[in-house]
C-alpha cells in the first residue's frame, strides 16, 4: 500500500465516521417523541449547506460528519445522553475539532492523527458501528508506521559516535550485548496486536498469541481463580456438575476478555495435553476426555449493531441477538428454529429451549451486552427489538441454559459499583454510557443474578484460606462466597 499523509489518513477516518454514525444518529432522533416527526429538520438546522444536506437526506445518504457531530452536541441532553455517557460526549467534541482542522487543511502530526483515529474508533464502537473495525485497522497501520520510523531513527543514532563518554568500568553499550526480539528488530511488533479481542478470535482474525489455543495457554499464567473458572466449565459442558451461568463482574480492564478467551479455546477440540496448564485441570474434575469440542457462540455488543441486519456467508439475514446466537450455534438450520422470532424481534421463548437442546454441548459467551442493550428503546422500530424485549430474552436464556444439560452461559457486566442508579450523581463509565446504559446494567444484573455464580476477574477472591472479612488478592477471580 502506498504511503499516505496524516492529513489523508484523518480524512479517510472522518469519511468512515460519517458512514458509521449516520444510522445511529437517525435512529436516536426518530426515537425521541418531540423530535421524531421533524428529525430531518433538526439535522438541516445544523447544516451550513442546507441544499446539499437536504439532497443527501432525500437520497438516504449519510450527511457531512460535521453536521452529525454538531447535531449530537446540540441536542445531547434531549436525545443522546439516554444512550451515551460523558466519555462519548467528550469524543464528539474532540472529533468536531479534528474535522474543523481537516476542513481548514491543517497538517497533522502523527500523534494528532493517532488521537483522531483512536477517538473515532471509540465512538463508532460505542454505537456498534461495523466501520469501527476499519478505523481500528487504520489505527494499527499508523502505529506500525510510527514504530518503524522510530526504529529507523534509533538505528541511525546507533551508527553515530557516542556522545556520553566511555562506559564506566569498561562496560559495553547495551546495543552491543542485547539481542532484540525478532518482531522488534524487523519492525513487525505492534502493541495493538497484543490486545485481546474476543470478536477477532471468533472471526479467526486474531494473531496466534490470542487466536491459537496452544499459543494462548502457553502465554497465560494459570492463577487459582482462572483454574477454578475453567474447571467449572469443564464440569458443566463435559460432565454432570458445574455452574450453568457465570457472570463476570468487572471494571474496565479487569481481565474479563482473557477469561472468556480461555473458555473459548478450552472447548476448541485441541487436545488438553497440548494446552499448557489445562491437562492438570482434568485430573481435578469429573472429565475423562482427552479433548472436547463444543459449539461456541460469541456475542459482543459493540460488534453487533441493533439497528442494522447482518448478512451471513450462507445468505442468512440476522436481525436480533437471539438470531445471531442461533446462527452461530447451528448455521441455517439453527437459525430456522428462531427465524420467526428474529424477523419480528420478539423473544424466542420455547424455541430457545429447542435450539440449545439440539446444539448442546455448547458454550455461550456474551460480552458488552450493556453496550448493545443501551441502544435499544421502546420507540421506533429497530431490527434488534425493543429495550424491554432484551430483558425478556435475557430471562428466557438464563432459565433455558439452567435446564439444558451441557449448556453454559458466561456474561460480562460492568461492576455494579461503577453504575450508580442516580445518573446525575456520577460520571458515566465508558462501558455503561448514558441513562439507558445504567438501566441496562441493573436490569441485566437483576435477571442474571437469579441463576448465576458471580465471578470477579482481576478483582478479589482466591482459593487460599483466609480470615473472615479479609481482602484476598488474585488476578483472575473466583466464585464469590
Amino acid at each position: 500500500m502506498a504511503a499516505i499523509t496524516n492529513y489523508e489518513r484523518v480524512g479517510r477516518t472522518l469519511e468512515l465516521l460519517r458512514t458509521g454514525l449516520m444510522p445511529f444518529v437517525a435512529q436516536e432522533l426518530i426515537a425521541t417523541p418531540p423530535i421524531a416527526d421533524q428529525w430531518r429538520d433538526v439535522i438541516l438546522s445544523q447544516a451550513t449547506d442546507a441544499d446539499s444536506t437536504s439532497q443527501q437526506l432525500a437520497n438516504n445518504e449519510p450527511v457531512d460528519v460535521y453536521v452529525q457531530l454538531k447535531v449530537m452536541w446540540e441536542v445531547w441532553n434531549q436525545v443522546f445522553k439516554r444512550t451515551l455517557g460523558h466519555a462519548e460526549r467528550s469524543l464528539v467534541s474532540e472529533l468536531r475539532g479534528f474535522r474543523n482542522d481537516w476542513a481548514h487543511q491543517k497538517q497533522f502530526s502523527t500523534d494528532d492523527a493517532y488521537r483522531c483515529v483512536d477517538s473515532a474508533e471509540r465512538l463508532l464502537s460505542a454505537v456498534s458501528a461495523p466501520e469501527a473495525e476499519q478505523v481500528g485497522s487504520e489505527k494499527a497501520r499508523l502505529m506500525r508506521e510510527k514504530f518503524q520510523q522510530e526504529l529507523r531513527d534509533t538505528r541511525k543514532r546507533s551508527l553515530l559516535p557516542g556522545l556520553e563518554g566511555e562506559p564506566a568500568s569498561g562496560l559495553k553499550p547495551w546495543r552491543e550485548v542485547v539481542t532484540l526480539h525478532e518482531d522488534v528488530a524487523s519492525g513487525k511488533f505492534l502493541q495493538a496486536e497484543f490486545a485481546a479481542d474476543l470478536w477477532q478470535v471468533y472471526r479467526g482474525e486474531a494473531k496466534a498469541e490470542y487466536g491459537d489455543p496452544i499459543h494462548f495457554f502457553r502465554r497465560t499464567y494459570m492463577t487459582d481463580g482462572l483454574k477454578v473458572l475453567l474447571g467449572t466449565a469443564l464440569d458443566r459442558v463435559c460432565g454432570t456438575s458445574g455452574d450453568p451461568i457465570v457472570e463476570l463482574q468487572t471494571n474496565f480492564g479487569g481481565g474479563k476478555t482473557h477469561s472468556m478467551l480461555a473458555l473459548y479455546h478450552l472447548f476448541s477440540g485441541t487436545p488438553f495435553a497440548e494446552m499448557p496448564g489445562v491437562e492438570e485441570l482434568t485430573g481435578k474434575s469429573s472429565v475423562m476426555e482427552k479433548s472436547f469440542a463444543a459449539r461456541r457462540a460469541v456475542l459482543v455488543g459493540t460488534r453487533v449493531a441493533p439497528g442494522q441486519p447482518s448478512q451471513k456467508e450462507d445468505g442468512t439475514v440476522v436481525h436480533t441477538l437471539w438470531g445471531e446466537l442461533a446462527w452461530q450455534l447451528g448455521g441455517k438450520e439453527g437459525y430456522a428454529l428462531v427465524a420467526d422470532a428474529d424477523r419480528t424481534a420478539s423473544s424466542p421463548g420455547e424455541a430457545l429451549h429447542t435450539l440449545l437442546k439440539t446444539y448442546s454441548p455448547c458454550l455461550i459467551l456474551i460480552d458488552e451486552w450493556v453496550a448493545y442493550a443501551r441502544q435499544l428503546h421502546d420507540e421506533g422500530k429497530l431490527c434488534g427489538g425493543l429495550f424491554e424485549t432484551q430483558f425478556t430474552f435475557a430471562q428466557a436464556l438464563t432459565e433455558t441454559v439452567k435446564n439444558v444439560d451441557h449448556a453454559m452461559l458466561v456474561v460480562s457486566i460492568p461492576a455494579s459499583d461503577s453504575a450508580s442508579p442516580h445518573y446525575k450523581d456520577r460520571l458515566a463509565d465508558i462501558e455503561i454510557g448514558g441513562e439507558r446504559g445504567v438501566q441496562a446494567v441493573h436490569r441485566l444484573k437483576n435477571v442474571i443474578g437469579r441463576t448465576e455464580a458471580a465471578w470477579r476477574p482481576g478483582s478479589h477472591g482466591s482459593l487460599l484460606p483466609h480470615p473472615p472479612g479479609a481482602v484476598r488478592p488474585a488476578l483472575y477471580g473466583v466464585v464469590q462466597p
